[in-house]
């Protein structure tokens, strides 16, 4: 695990050592401008003996988004941390008995820490070195039933998985929005949990020929792909009156995919589990490859794809006090899946949110 965090730490300050080739005196040529946003989101339900039916419930949920930019006249050097956790406390089976909260459930988890340089070019056209890390603070949990009777099982924790992105792209800034593309982007995938490997939980981290469930010293616990990637972003403040808008469409493919995936195994599929190609893939509960068969190579291409969708919208009433919506969707075929959703995964939320808003003091 050390030596994982190492190369986390070495690849978000690479992009520190690009600016020593500048002359001694170039920082003092640049200024930061920084913003922290800690935030508090609060609910709460009570239901009792209520005609109409529902389940109390108390959300307790902590936000720190902060952007911290080094604006240089030859380069800009963007870095933001988004981080959330959440609880909520639920009375699921609204019994006079017991405790009236009775059930504890996470109810958000985000780490996401970016750090990139860009260099103007020609035109609004440059070019960017990004490292990106995404990973969650703690255990994430699969339930059935409630209460005394309910029962959990883990399917994710700190670092697993924990996805590490690190990109060199052409990038095209506007005001409002921007457009970066890769087509050589390296994607590490990190699970470090041998309990969810020998689960079958590996999200992607193909293990070794002598992988055996019951023996860890045959786990593999990374796995680098190499590959192009697509961001488009848009932030808009004041899209009417008070109301901000942000949007967030990345797109990876990996080059080493297709072989992994071995299509024609998989267009040769059988019901029969010992001929079966899953070793090295992620499936739902149930699901098969067969809906696959026979597809040409542009569907192939899509399904493998890994899409990740982010839609924000903030609604100020006061420098304090603002109403939030926020949608996070996600097409990962390396996620095995919860439910009926198979390999998409969704988060949504709405509430109200406190802030303390912590900015630079804007240069006169």
């Amino acid at each position: 695990m050390k030596r994982i965090f190492t190369l986390c730490a070495t690849l978000f300050t690479l992009a520190t050592t690009a600016m020593a080739q500048d002359e001694t005196n170039a920082l003092s040529r640049g200024s930061w401008t920084t913003s922290s946003t800690p935030a508090i989101k609060a609910s709460e339900f009570l239901f009792n003996n209520w005609a109409t039916a529902g389940n109390s419930q108390i959300d307790l949920t902590g936000t720190f988004f902060g952007n911290y930019k080094f604006t240089h006249p030859k380069f800009v050097w963007d870095n933001i941390a988004d981080l959330a956790y959440g609880y909520a406390w639920q009375d699921l089976d609204n019994s006079a008995e017991g405790k009236l909260f009775e059930t504890r459930r996470k109810s958000n988890d985000k780490i996401d820490l970016t750090s990139a340089i860009s260099w103007n070019a020609y035109k609004g056209w440059g070019a960017s070195f990004t490292a990106n890390l995404k990973t969650q603070f703690g255990a994430g949990y699969e339930y059935s039933g409630i209460g005394a009777t309910q029962t959990e099982k883990i399917v994710s924790n700190f670092f697993a998985p924990a996805y590490l992105t690190t990109a060199l792209s052409f990038e095209h800034k506007k005001a409002d929005w921007s457009v970066s593309l890769s087509f050589l982007t390296g994607k590490t995938t990190f699970v470090y949990n041998d309990s969810l490997i020998a689960a079958g939980k590996n999200y992607g981290v193909i293990q070794k020929d002598d992988y055996d469930p019951s023996n860890p010293s045959t786990f593999a616990h990374a796995y680098f792909a190499l590959g192009s990637y697509v961001k488009l972003q848009y932030l808009k403040k004041d899209i009417l009156p008070n109301l901000d808008l942000y949007a967030r469409a990345e797109l990876f493919y990996d080059y080493k995919k297709p072989k992994n995936m071995a299509w024609d195994a998989i267009d040769a599929y059988t019901t029969d589990s010992e001929t079966a190609p899953t070793k090295n893939y992620s499936l739902s509960d149930g699901e098969t490859w067969t809906d696959l068969q026979g597809k040409n190579w542009f569907a192939k291409r899509v399904f493998e794809s890994d899409l990740d969708f982010e839609l924000k919208l903030d609604y100020r009433f006061s420098s304090f006090l603002s109403a939030n919506f926020a949608l996070n969707m996600k097409w990962d075929t390396d996620f095995s899946g919860m439910g009926k959703l198979g390999h998409w995964q969704v988060y949504q939320m709405a509430g109200i949110q406190f802030y303390l808003n912590m900015k630079t003091p804007k240069a006169k």
